[in-house]
């Protein structure tokens, strides 16, 4: 008959990674890395402005992190939608252009003297919640370029080069905020929104997919009856959860604990910071090998549990000193971190099936990166109540129990995700 056929996601999908030009991963990957240096310099600025600036409280710090997260609580699930219905490019490219112009308010706004807490906590819903939607498209646009075949080492090098950004990105920035103040920083990441999307704009223009006539509600809730009811990303989903709540706990209570408990100045705090990134790149290089040697469901409980174990090191933090302990501690956390979030985001990209992909990343990131404000303003209450040293055992002490739960469920009574 001569009607129009519907192409099926997986069609689409192998047409577009032969339509997409060699270097279109690479331009993609440059795009990130310039973005991802600005964000790791903001992640140190920020909390420096409310503390040096605005002589923020210790609820006012853990609220303004909190706000820079809490939209994966609110809009990841949508986000799974619209990244699957609205041209791909078009939306990064706005997505950048907004998350510059608001954190470029906030060098202008000090420049005139009219910088208070409340714009900053805007600007920081503000780019939180664009962060969502281009993160949930990243997660969808990645697949759609690279072969199978390749998307863990692709993953290995997006989460390498995060880490290398990380591991930049707060030494530029204490360097930065010694010579220039804290609010300075910001202007560099507001410019680096500006050069992610003039190169996101060389890029080809994904299709979006085609209209079925069933409402977002209905496809949202496809994609969590699918993550919930699977056997491994359900438990997978959990331990991701516990994780960020701890990790998002202590980004919190980090800058208070080393700048106002430990006495860092912000070179100091920006080279603590930096250990995490070199031990995520190091976890990110040694991913693909170390769950190749003890199995991906092995390599991630065991990875995790180390580093949880590790990060009890960081409260013997008391000064300049021995500041040495909390990046070792730190370091040795993120290590397992990025092993296990690499082989956990691959097994979905590649066992979820095509039309659910955008809509699975979406639920799990809504559930467990929805945990991030929460542990950020959980730590900022207890550090309010008890003080910063005893949340800072606290959340150390917690830091195991994810990966001894992962352990306890059917994935870990199998050496790989299966």
């Amino acid at each position: 008959m001569g009607g129009t056929r519907t192409v099926p996601e997986h069609d689409r999908r192998d047409d577009a990674r032969k339509a997409s030009p060699p270097d279109a991963f690479w331009r993609f990957w440059a795009a990130s890395t310039v973005s991802g240096a600005g964000t790791a310099v903001t992640a140190l600025a920020l909390p420096l402005v409310a503390l040096t600036v605005l002589d923020a409280t210790a609820f006012e710090v853990a609220l303004l992190a909190a706000a820079g997260q809490v939209s994966w609580l609110l809009l990841s699930l949508p986000a799974g939608v619209v990244a699957q219905r609205v041209p791909l490019r078009r939306l990064q490219v706005a997505l950048d252009l907004v998350r510059c112009a608001a954190l470029g308010s906030l060098p202008l706004a000090w420049w005139l003297g009219t910088l208070t807490y409340p714009h900053l906590l805007c600007a920081a819903l503000v780019t939180g919640a664009a962060t969502v939607l281009f993160d949930i498209g990243n997660s969808t646009f990645l697949p759609a370029v690279v072969p199978a075949r390749q998307l863990a080492a692709r993953n290995s090098v997006m989460s390498g080069t995060h880490a290398v950004t990380d591991t930049g990105g707060p030494s530029l920035g204490g360097v930065l905020i010694g010579a220039t103040g804290p609010v300075g920083a910001l202007v560099v990441d507001a410019a680096s929104y500006l050069a992610s999307a003039v190169l996101l704009r060389t890029l080809p223009e994904s299709r979006p997919a085609p209209r079925t006539g069933e409402s977002a509600l209905r496809l949202m809730r496809e994609g969590r009856r699918y993550v919930t009811g699977h056997p491994v990303m359900r438990p997978c989903m959990i331990w991701a959860t516990a994780a960020n709540f701890l990790s998002a706990a202590l980004l919190a209570l980090t800058p208070l604990y080393l700048v106002r408990e430990a006495g860092l100045d912000a070179v100091q705090l920006g080279l603590v910071l930096a250990m995490d990134g070199v031990s995520a790149l190091a976890g990110a290089a040694v991913a693909v090998r170390v769950t190749g040697r003890l199995g991906t469901a092995r390599g991630v409980i065991v990875s995790d549990l180390a580093g949880g174990a590790l990060l009890l090191l960081a409260p013997l933090t008391t000064s300049a000193g021995n500041a040495y302990w909390f990046a070792l501690a730190n370091a040795g956390f993120a290590f397992g971190s990025v092993i296990g979030s690499i082989t956990t985001r691959t097994y979905r990209q590649t066992q979820s099936p095509p039309e659910l992909l955008s809509r699975v990343m979406a639920t799990v990131r809504f559930v467990s990166w929805g945990a991030l404000p929460l542990g950020a303003v959980t730590a900022g209450l207890l550090a309010t109540c008890a003080g910063v040293h005893t949340a800072l055992w606290t959340v150390c002490a917690a830091a195991p129990l994810p990966a001894l739960y992962l352990f306890c469920t059917g994935v870990g009574r199998h050496r790989d995700l299966t």
